[in-house]
């Protein structure tokens, strides 16, 4: 019965929008409706995960396929059940906070389609997680693809979304030609579009069919270099849509990669390699071009390159695990990061939503207009604040929980191999240092540009809360971290089922709870969320509600101004100079030359380096050759005809 539920849900999901497509708008329960709808449909499907993990394996429901002598088969597996999880909460949270945020009296161009739309896009995505053939698989994907352009493109008479929405279906169409490429050759390999391992997986076909789902899938997920759709699309999309997008959407790139991996029986060591250093890549250079970011909603996006990276080091652990037959690191590996598809959903959701509300009030995304925030908005602050100290991986909250199996799993590199190259993939734990120390620079300079400090705008000073539509969410999220951070055992059991459906059947396969005690964690997180409460309550018994309130570190100047604060810029010039080789910032600097200069200016911006000066070329150049092509066709039957006789003067010399 749990297949038939969770094919409800999906269902459910993709018509919730048609209230707010049909009633008027000036009443707006068409909104409230939708929204209801789809927490519904989705509550129904969050009842047929627990009901999976309790049963146990059900029958598939099935279907005939358009095709002659093919089937759609829908069937809820372990690692459907845990790629569902994300997909069912965060979609529900977002939908609500999307009430006030996306209000028809605000939007009234696009107030119909996108609450349509973002209903078809989630159910797409329950539909893809649990399909088990080619066929529905592909049909749940272009959905989703589709509905998300149309979501990014919600302000179409903005140049800047429209040119972030041309981007993003490029690299989306090149991601689904990929997933034709994949699913074809598995027809041709097993003789049949569906799900299961293919035996004798070896040889040119088998590699062309990894690397068409590493780099289209990976495309889809952000895996730089394939990322640079990215940033713009998420940006210039509603927030509520780019909590989606960047909390679950990108997710189904990871989802393809990892179903994909389970047709191989057996993964050879050079393919964990090459993914464990391209996520370590990933992860890297996505917090490093954060950093260098003034666009709060281009900064987040940045941290899911980072984060994306994440899951795909643990993932390719697992995959070194399984080609050297290490069960341990193959725990740890897959366990911390599909643990961290939870985690990333849950906080880079919060983050987004968070600023989102701080956008909605202040009318940009600029911060180097914002400051001051705190005080004005302190719901929003707090909760983008441990939305940060999550996504930095910071204890007590579920960051850490994952990113710490991930470190075990590359330290057992060490500890159970004897000298070889194989002991490289170590390497990668000192990268994820490198990543979680500039991710909290990078949060630092957000929280204290954004909230902290003196208002920097007429607009700053007079921001107000946002409305409980969109608090709501955030604490329900912020509610989730605390939960995963403190009782992480608590998601074992979904992990081990996860486990066991990836690992194909191997046996001798341990517990995620017996590879790494999470016992001392949740200790480790009760006290410290004892110690801060307490912190809490000694400041509120020592009154400082009714301490003076004044500008911070004003540094003895009698007339201090938000001018002398910390900029965005300013704050990350060094680490940007460090990383000057891959950012390739660019500088507006004022010159000065006479003793009473006039008002000068100083501006820096990091542009996407892949973008600008990788892709963008390529695409210049095959556009110049085709345009030199068009005097091959000139309209000259004459020509046409010589044309042929030359191919067929070819092909008869080629035999």
């Amino acid at each position: 019965m749990t297949n038939e539920l969770i094919l409800v849900s999906g269902i459910g999901a993709i018509l919730s929008g048609i209230p707010a497509a049909v009633l008027p708008a000036r009443f707006r329960i068409g909104q409230a409706l939708s929204a209801l709808v789809l927490v519904f449909a989705n509550a129904v499907g969050g009842y047929a995960v627990f009901q999976r993990l309790i049963q146990g394996p059900q029958a598939a429901v099935t279907f005939p396929s358009p095709i002659a002598g093919a089937r759609l088969i829908v069937d809820m597996d372990g690692l459907s059940a845990f790629f569902l999880v994300p997909v069912l909460l965060v979609t529900a949270a977002a939908s609500v906070f999307g009430l006030e945020y996306w209000k028809s009296s605000e939007h009234p161009q696009s107030f119909r389609r996108v609450p349509l739309f973002f209903g078809i896009m989630s159910g797409a995505m329950t539909l893809l997680v649990v399909a088990q053939d080619g066929l529905l698989f592909l049909a749940a994907w272009e959905t989703m693809a589709v509905s998300a352009l149309i979501l990014v493109a919600a302000e179409d008479h903005i140049a800047e979304t429209r040119r972030a929405a041309w981007l993003y279906i490029a690299a989306s169409h090149f991601a689904t030609l990929c997933a034709f490429g994949v699913f074809t050759i598995l027809r041709s390999m097993t003789g049949s579009w569906e799900f299961g391992v293919i035996e004798n997986a070896h040889g040119p076909l088998a590699a062309i069919m990894a690397a068409l789902a590493f780099f289209g899938f990976g495309t889809k997920a952000g895996i730089m270099p394939m990322h640079v759709w990215l940033p713009s699309a998420h940006s210039q999309a509603p927030s509520h849509v780019s909590a989606i997008m960047s909390g679950v959407m990108i997710k189904m790139g990871i989802y393809g990669i990892v179903r994909v991996s389970t047709f191989f029986p057996d993964i050879p060591l050079a393919w964990g390699g090459i993914v464990l250093g391209l996520g370590t890549v990933s992860a890297i250079l996505g917090v490093a071009f954060a950093i260098g970011q003034h666009d709060i909603k281009r900064l987040l996006a940045y941290h899911s390159v980072e984060n994306i990276g994440i899951i795909v080091m643990g993932l390719g652990l697992a995959l070194i695990g399984r080609a050297t037959h290490q069960p341990a690191w193959i725990v740890l590996g897959i366990g911390g990061g599909m643990l961290h598809v939870w985690n990333h959903a849950l906080f880079k959701s919060l983050l987004f939503l968070g600023a989102g509300s701080v956008i909605h009030t202040m009318g940009t995304r600029n911060m180097e207009v914002m400051g001051g925030l705190a005080k004005r908005m302190p719901w929003t602050a707090n909760c983008f604040l441990i939305g940060a100290v999550a996504i930095c991986g910071l204890p007590p909250l579920n960051g850490f929980v994952s990113e710490i199996l991930i470190y075990t799993g590359l330290f057992r590199v060490l500890q159970d191999t004897p000298q070889g190259p194989v002991q490289a993939a170590a390497l990668a734990a000192p990268g994820l240092a490198v990543v979680g120390a500039l991710a909290a620079a990078c949060f630092i300079k957000v929280v204290g540009v954004v909230f902290l400090g003196a208002p920097r705008s007429d607009r700053a000073a007079t921001a107000h809360e946002a409305g409980r539509a969109m608090v709501g969410p955030m604490l329900v999220l912020v509610l989730c971290c605390v939960a995963i951070g403190l009782l992480p055992a608590a998601c074992v059991p979904l992990l081990d089922t996860m486990v066991t459906s990836w690992t194909v059947g191997a046996d001798g396969i341990p517990s995620v709870g017996t590879e790494f005690y999470l016992t001392p964690i949740t200790i480790m997180a009760g006290l410290l969320i004892a110690l801060c409460l307490a912190g809490c309550l000694a400041l509120r018994w020592r009154g400082i509600a009714d301490a003076p309130r004044g500008l911070t570190w004003d540094c003895g100047y009698a007339a201090p101004s938000p001018r002398m604060q910390y900029t965005s810029s300013s704050f990350a010039e060094m680490l940007v100079k460090l990383f000057r080789w891959a950012l390739q910032p660019v500088v507006h600097a004022p010159s000065i030359r006479e003793l009473f200069p006039q008002r000068a200016r100083f501006e820096s911006h990091v542009n996407d380096t892949v973008l600008e000066k990788a892709v963008m070329p390529a695409v210049r150049g095959g556009l110049w050759l085709v345009r030199w092509g068009r005097y091959f066709q000139n309209g000259s039957l004459q020509a046409y005809l010589l044309y042929i006789l030359a191919i067929i003067v070819f092909l008869f010399l080629w035999q």
